[in-house]
């Protein structure tokens, strides 16, 4: 492919996202392929020979856009978004063009320096406290290993990643039950070993880890003889919006010299509107947070930010520096590889650049109240209804209910084949979750062009299946 082959195509993809996303509401939001039906039209081995564009474009449309789940479609309410706003495509699109490599300050100067004015906007968009810098990982996931790892080395006196774990001391992590995966994968990986995970029971509408509780689980794990090393707090649970104590998990935490790192992957993005951040008070205690710009900022995968109090700890944790990767003569800059897992890094802060200069805080904060307030619009149709149960209460935009018709045994099957039945039927997208055992219905508005008309479509969608289904 020449440069003009180039140019012709892309202005022919461009046109085709427009259509694409003009378009999105007359498709099914979830893929209605079977498993293996794409795999079997590709074939076993590559090409010998090079082809030419038209058919590739063709195969594109006809084998890959049918197995593809539309994760920007406007009525997309399961899991949480993963938003891509027109400016964030654009961005990423020029970051792809130029392709830099973004390790360090030397390979790409302008990277490094707005990915630290980017992270200082969004720090000052949250209303974070100016002792927090940031750095961009790729996802929150990404962020809690770093915090982890950061709270190993910290409590061990910085040995672990010379000595190895064998030998030192046996470390405690605490978090509650409504804490995302990706804490006992952190914990997995860094050594800690999942039975010295903590789960700490939860109480109160908003489901947060019991303060007495946790301290009594530190106390007891010091008797012990083992060595507690941080707390994994959160604000925003994946499965139904759990928001834990923070200035109080915070307090206990300062009394036993522990790091608290708070992972607000998805809510932390509405704390761009003041009224939200009662979810988080004291979070400026806190030793590190993130969240992701990606999930409900519009910001375009991946792209998540991570704040941390003391940069210093992150660094002495996950630094190299080998000759290769020095930068003579410049004291005192960035190499933003030295806070992240990965050596390697993308140009993300520029998407966050295009993103906020085109819509503002202030658009951004009307796009989050909207969906909160659609989301309680709807969650009130549905309490209504003599026929559904509100399992847990709105957090934000997201909530869970289940369908329970009198006469029937077993909710629980009835309410997973309500899903499958709704997202075969492709007008709108859930899922499920389990609250104390029962599993329920999850329901969470998010995506960037949704309407207040598409989630009241999602009213009438479950309750037409629902009643057809008994």
């Amino acid at each position: 492919m020449n440069w003009d082959d180039f140019s012709k195509w892309g202005a022919r993809i461009s046109d085709w996202a427009k259509g694409y996303h003009s378009n999105l509401r007359d498709r099914p939001v979830r893929s209605q392929v079977a498993p293996g039906d794409i795999l079997n039209q590709l074939p076993a081995s590559p090409p010998t020979q090079g082809g030419d564009m038209e058919d590739v474009f063709s195969d594109f449309e006809s084998i890959v856009m049918p197995g593809i789940t539309h994760w920007q479609h406007p009525r997309f309410f399961a899991y949480f978004p993963a938003n891509a706003t027109p400016p964030s495509m654009l961005a990423d699109y020029l970051a792809t063009v130029i392709a830099p490599q973004c390790m360090l300050w030397q390979t790409s100067p302008a990277a490094t320096e707005m990915e630290t004015r980017m992270l200082q906007w969004l720090r000052q968009s949250l209303g974070l406290a100016d002792h927090f810098e940031g750095v961009i990982q790729d996802s929150a996931s990404t962020a809690t290993l770093a915090a982890v790892l950061t709270m190993r080395e910290r409590s061990l006196d910085w040995k672990g990643n010379e000595e190895g774990l064998s030998g030192l001391e046996t470390l405690r992590i605490y978090c509650s039950e409504e804490v995302h995966t990706s804490v006992d994968r952190a914990i997995w990986i860094s050594g800690v070993g999942q039975n010295n995970l903590r789960r700490i029971p939860t109480h109160g509408a908003l489901r947060s880890m019991q303060p007495d509780a946790l301290e009594a689980a530190i106390k007891e794990d010091i008797a012990k003889g083992l060595k507690p090393a941080g707390i994994v707090a959160c604000v925003g649970g994946t499965g139904t919006g759990g928001c834990d104590d923070i200035s109080a998990v915070c307090d206990i935490a300062a009394k036993y010299d522990l790091y608290v790192h708070v992972d607000a992957a998805w809510a932390g993005a509405a704390m761009i509107c003041p009224e939200f951040r009662t979810l988080w008070e004291g979070v400026d205690k806190a030793d590190s947070v993130v969240f992701n710009p990606h999930k409900w900022l519009g910001m375009q995968f991946d792209c998540s930010a991570h704040f941390v109090k003391n940069p210093e700890d992150l660094v002495r944790t996950l630094a190299i520096k080998p000759e290769y990767l020095k930068t003579h003569g410049h004291d005192g800059i960035i190499n933003y590889s030295e806070w992240s897992v990965p050596l390697g890094r993308r140009f993300r802060a520029l998407k966050i650049w295009f993103v906020l200069r085109i819509y503002g805080v202030e658009g951004l904060q009307q796009m989050i109240r909207n969906h909160v307030s659609w989301a309680q619009e709807l969650h009130s149709l549905l309490e209504a209804e003599d026929d559904f149960e509100i399992v847990t209460a709105p957090v934000l935009s997201l909530f869970t209910f289940r369908y329970a018709p009198e006469g029937v045994s077993d909710l629980d099957g009835l309410n997973q084949r309500l899903v499958d039945a709704i997202n075969d039927d492709g007008r709108i997208y859930i899922t499920q979750t389990r609250v104390k055992g029962a599993l329920v219905i999850r329901f969470q508005v998010g995506q960037v062009d949704a309407t207040r008309e598409d989630v009241l479509l999602a009213f009438e969608v479950i309750k037409e299946i629902s009643r057809n289904m008994t």
